[in-house]
């Protein structure tokens, strides 16, 4: 008998009882250790603007806002598959998943020179009692991923979010800035001063939540600022 077919049987019936699934479209097409299938990981919608100063995630903090550089990996398409991925990091308890996210930011963000001084990342602060209901805050998982490819320290506790906010979804871009205006505090503003920051989240609309948090840390004596989040989505 085949040896290397005999050591195949536990992992085939692993692979049987317990099949391995693609987050993306649920198939069972994906190799071991791999969260998407082929077909998954080719379609995603990555932008490649990255290297291009006054690309559209810019644009949204024009006149609001002092950055160094912002962007995002992937577009923001409803019932799309980064919708798709967006939704099982915040409420399928998918950590491993939104580690593979982080790391997507990390590839377009590092490939684009234009983060390269960067010395920071900052995941965007979420509720305490929304975090404790949830397990974890989404965006430190994207960071985590990110500094998988990184040496950069996740600041995770240097700023808070004192308050809930009503949900963003369908309110006007003034209605969005009034619902978060003062909800952040920073806690530890000797790890912030004079670093080159990049605030990280999973998705940005108009971009007022981040403009939020990204006014209080503004104020830091010599701190730079810069943003990515894993997707874009048009108002």
């Amino acid at each position: 008998m085949n040896l290397k077919r005999i050591d195949q049987i536990p992992a085939s019936l692993s692979h049987l009882f317990f099949p391995q699934l693609c987050l993306g479209c649920g198939s069972d097409l994906v190799q071991r250790d791999q969260l998407l299938c082929l077909h998954c990981e080719v379609h995603l919608n990555d932008f490649h603007f990255s290297p291009h100063p006054n690309n559209q995630v810019e644009k949204i903090f024009h006149g609001r806002l002092r950055i160094k550089a912002a962007t995002s990996a992937f577009y923001f398409v409803r019932d799309s598959l980064v919708q798709q991925l967006i939704h099982q990091l915040k409420y399928g308890n998918q950590v491993e998943l939104g580690k593979w996210m982080g790391l997507q930011i990390a590839n377009a963000l590092l490939s684009s020179g234009r983060f390269d001084d960067v010395t920071a990342l900052l995941p965007m602060p979420l509720f305490a009692a929304r975090q404790k209901k949830r397990g974890y805050n989404q965006a430190t998982v994207l960071c985590e991923g990110f500094a998988s490819l990184s040496p950069l320290p996740v600041l995770s506790n240097s700023v808070i979010r004192n308050r809930k906010s009503a949900t963003q979804t369908h309110k006007t871009r003034w209605e969005r800035w009034h619902n978060v205006d003062g909800i952040f505090e920073v806690r530890n503003p000797d790890l912030l001063e004079n670093q080159h920051v990049l605030l990280i989240d999973d998705v940005i609309t108009t971009g007022a939540t981040l403009e939020a948090c990204g006014r209080i840390l503004s104020a830091l004596p010599g701190l730079h600022l810069s943003i990515a989040t894993f997707a874009y989505a048009d108002k």
